[in-house]
């Protein structure tokens, strides 16, 4: 640090009359990309395709383990008994259809109608379909004035099949071969312990489902445990292809997911992250633009860095084909699926990616569509059959048909008590596996903070001024990541006649005004630190000091313009606050390492207010930082109440909370709360 800060001494000084001078002029803000519009589902999601083999095996082994972790299931809960119940066959002449309920956690039934070829006499595959946010779902009937108007329009071609393309998408799979297993999402149908209301429709938190225990969906505590709707319905697909294994005439290596819209979303999430489906086609959902509305489509960090063209490509080598239609996925055919078919091909197979471009179409999974999707399974499944896309009429079942409870099969209890146990099963069973292996908390601790000096690119150090204090110099300035477009106001203490080659981060919850006293004096620490021979960097983190127009610390977060109160809208395309103060932490010291004439040792200091996000940097930075002093007041993630609270981490909890990121930093930090301040701070 000496020989920078005096190269630029030539400066001319700027006289400050606060206790902590300003970097910019009063009333600028930092040029920091961070302060744009927050990114939200309706943004831009392109995906840029590898350039060789090995960088797509790196690339797509890290988006995958995000979206694991994102989704709630890193690692994953225990596969419990499925105890399977089917009940009430109904013969529809060269095909079955069954009533069906099984288990995905204790207690938690997962419901749906089995469709089965007759007669089968060998294995044949087995295909999940989630059937998306048509209106009641299995139980769909678009009317006939509706199925009229389809018919005439080319996009079917019978009256029963029009009225459910869900159920007529089944029947013609089972014709082919396959056992079919069409499951509700949650809150359709027979599946309502958890309701409609609350797994699609979400506005408004619920004060009484907040608390350190027994949290419900959408609270604070719930995105610290990475619990979300997103997170039930991929594991019951998961355990849906359990089921499906478990039955005698299914080929286990022939396992293959169709769903259109929201079941759109559940076919490539399954297809990304469980290696067992071995043909995959998501309709009218995967693009680079609108990436899913619902909050059953979103969970907490799942599109910070990507979106639906890149989870899609995650199932590359293996037969995928997509829909586009006059919808979200219009633009399919210039972006995104180019880029697919180059993954494809940089890979050896680009026949095995297709899109089925039929824009004349809305939003659909019309005949055109299920034919497209009979050629692509009979070739990827081996079907044999010789017309697969002639599907032919049958009888629509009505959903009185369809239901799966009755006087003999009872529907089980729901609600709120469901809902909290349910939660808290799985939040005992995620803590029992992440306590028993700190690799699998340090895996979900990298996912969740993103930062490292690796990560952090290249900062530059910008004097704006000095004033000469005696014993030691104050330099406000800048630091300029120039990789990351981010500029963070910062104030040098220099030593001017002892430095002893360290430099001290000092972090404050007020930003680098906290170095200061009462009186513009340096804080007894800080002159502690000086009286050594330490430089002293002050920051103002993201949204602190000179971010703010004002000078008020936030309360809350900024949110995007959706308005309703699920923190998935926000961040699941935006890092948490808490990330980006942590990587302005890992930047300057990334900064302070890289300067050749620099510091010798870096040490780090978070006293109260401030030591969460010591304790997350020393984790980051491995084992960068000599000494490291934190105090945390008693801060624990599990305590924030506010899903727009400035220190809200999700997935903070469930990995350990603060006190892993202690226990897993490779510097051990002197324990303030503890020890009271170490020598060198007194």
């Amino acid at each position: 640090m000496k020989p920078l800060a005096f190269s630029l001494a030539l400066l001319a000084p700027v006289s400050f009359l606060s206790a902590a001078p300003r970097a910019l002029p009063e009333g600028t803000l930092p040029a920091d990309s961070r302060l744009a519009d927050l990114k939200d589902l309706n943004g831009y999601f392109p995906f840029t395709p590898p350039k060789t083999k090995e960088d797509w095996a790196t690339r797509s082994n890290k988006i995958r383990h995000a979206l694991k972790v994102s989704a709630g299931l890193f690692p994953e809960p225990d596969r419990t008994p499925l105890n399977p119940v089917i009940h009430g066959m109904i013969d529809g002449g060269d095909f079955t259809v069954e009533k069906v309920y099984f288990e995905t956690r204790p207690g938690y039934l997962l419901t749906g109608n089995l469709y089965r070829p007759k007669n089968a006499k060998v294995k044949g595959p087995g295909v999940l379909c989630p059937h998306g946010h048509w209106n009641e779902a299995r139980f769909f009937d678009a009317g006939e004035g509706n199925a009229k108007q389809l018919i005439k329009d080319g996009a079917e071609a019978n009256m029963e099949s029009a009225r459910n393309h869900i159920q007529s998408r089944c029947v013609g799979l089972a014709r082919l071969g396959c056992t079919v297993l069409q499951y509700d999402m949650i809150g359709y149908c027979d599946n309502d312990q958890i309701s409609y209301e609350l797994g699609h429709r979400f506005a408004k938190q619920r004060k009484h489902m907040i608390s350190e225990k027994n949290w419900g969906l959408y609270s604070p505590q719930a995105e610290s445990h990475l619990q979300s709707i997103m997170m039930l319905q991929t594991w019951n697909s998961m355990r849906a292809i359990d089921f499906l294994q478990s039955l005698p005439e299914v080929d286990p290596k022939r396992i293959a997911v169709t769903g259109a819209s929201g079941g759109g979303t559940q076919t490539f999430a399954i297809s990304a992250l469980d290696p067992r489906v071995a043909v995959s086609m998501p309709a009218v959902m995967v693009s680079t633009a609108m990436q899913g509305g619902c909050t059953c489509e979103n969970s907490t960090l799942m599109r910070v860095d990507n979106g639906n063209i890149a989870f899609a490509a995650l199932f590359a080598p293996k037969p995928l084909a997509l829909t586009a239609a006059n919808d979200w996925t219009k633009e399919m055919s210039t972006k995104g699926f180019p880029e697919l078919k180059k993954t494809y091909a940089l890979l050896g197979v680009p026949d095995k990616v297709m899109l089925h471009d039929r824009t004349e179409f809305g939003h659909n999974y019309n005949l055109p569509s299920r034919q497209a999707m009979y050629r692509w399974f009979n070739n990827h499944l081996g079907l044999g059959a010789k017309n697969p896309e002639q599907e032919r009429p049958h009888k629509r079942l009505t959903g009185k048909e369809l239901t799966v409870f009755d006087e003999q099969h009872l529907k089980p209890e729901g609600g709120e008590d469901f809902e909290r146990g349910l939660l808290a099963a799985l939040t005992k069973d995620s803590a029992r596996k992440i306590a028993a292996n700190p690799k699998l908390a340090m895996a979900g601790w990298d996912t969740l903070l993103d930062s490292n000096l690796d990560q952090a690119g290249t900062a530059e150090w910008q004097l704006v001024s000095k004033k000469d204090r005696g014993s030691y110099l104050e330099m406000p300035g800048l630091h300029n990541n120039k990789t990351h477009k981010e500029q963070v106001p910062v104030i040098w203490l220099y030593p001017k006649e002892n430095w002893n080659k360290r430099a001290t981060i000092f972090l404050t919850a007020s930003g680098k005004a906290g170095l200061y006293d009462h009186k513009g004096e340096p804080r007894a620490e800080v002159k502690a630190l000086l009286k050594g021979g330490s430089a002293v960097c002050g920051l103002d983190l993201f949204m602190q000091g000179e971010f703010l127009k004002d000078g008020k610390a936030i309360t809350e977060t900024r949110r995007v313009k959706n308005k309703r109160e699920a923190a998935c809208y926000t961040y699941g395309y935006n890092r948490p606050l808490f990330v980006k103060r942590l990587h302005d932490v890992v930047s300057t010291i990334k900064l302070i390492k890289t300067d050749q004439h620099g510091a010798e040792k870096i040490d780090l200091v978070g006293l109260k207010g401030a030591g969460h996000w010591a304790a997350a940097a020393n984790y980051a930075v491995g084992k960068a930082l000599d000494r490291v002093a934190i105090e945390t007041g008693g801060f624990k993630f599990i305590k924030v109440m506010d899903i727009r609270d400035p220190d809200l981490m999700p997935g903070a909890a469930k990995y350990g909370d603060i006190d892993a990121l202690l226990d897993l930093a490779p510097t051990r930090a002197w324990n303030v709360d503890e020890k009271g301040l170490p020598g060198w701070l007194k």
